[in-house]
């Protein structure tokens, strides 16, 4: 299972040398996590992702040149035409859907054909960062093959509920877990420690 730790802002070097699959850069002015600094040089094998939420189209493209991001994730309202226009930049597209106790699986039949990557997190007040998981269960009816994250107040906590989960159905296009405010000393600041102990516990999760 991949590893994806959001919300990287103080100390990524440090992070990085856990060596997740993704190390996600926020750039929302209404974050907490905001990233306005220079991402560092990362050991080979780690995807840079830029996180954005409703941003204008040539923004994002000077962050992708700026920071050579190999990921844009896309946190808001963006249309599949967005979406469409995003993929001629060759970057893998991560379109977010919040969820709580249901969701409309039929929202995601237009961006079938324009991003490579579904990410469910929690719905609540912020986009992102709201500190809780949502009903898993809501996953069973997942209509699509596409592989998606799984995020949303995922901490040490979650270890046993993410085996369990492996093991479910609902499970079976779960590509990588996605995990940040729960391993948090502050915004931004990343527990090394207990990210290294999920990171043991979960990544050598198997599916039945």
């Amino acid at each position: 299972m991949k590893l994806k730790i959001c919300g990287m802002k103080y100390n990524t070097v440090e992070v990085a040398q856990l060596q997740p699959d993704y190390l996600g850069f926020i750039f929302y002015k209404n974050s907490p996590r905001d990233f306005d600094d220079i991402i560092p040089e990362l050991p080979k094998g780690i995807n840079k992702v830029g996180v954005f939420v409703d941003e204008h189209v040539e923004v994002i493209v000077d962050k992708i040149e700026k920071h050579k991001l190999d990921v844009i994730q896309l946190h808001g309202y963006e249309s599949p035409d967005i979406c469409r226009l995003l993929k001629g930049t060759k970057k893998k597209i991560i379109k977010v859907f919040s969820i709580k106790d249901e969701f409309d699986f039929s929202v995601l039949d237009d961006y079938e054909d324009t991003c490579d990557y579904f990410l469910f997190d929690t719905k609540g007040k912020l986009p992102g960062g709201n500190g809780y998981t949502f009903n898993w269960d809501v996953l069973k009816d997942y209509p699509s093959t596409k592989p998606y994250f799984l995020s949303g107040g995922i901490g040490l906590d979650e270890i046993e509920k993410i085996k369990e989960f492996k093991q479910s159905e609902a499970s079976k296009y779960c590509y990588a877990i996605d995990v940040n405010s729960k391993f948090e000393i502050e915004a931004g600041l990343k527990n090394i420690e207990e990210l290294e102990k999920f990171k043991n516990e979960i990544c050598h999760v198997e599916r039945m």
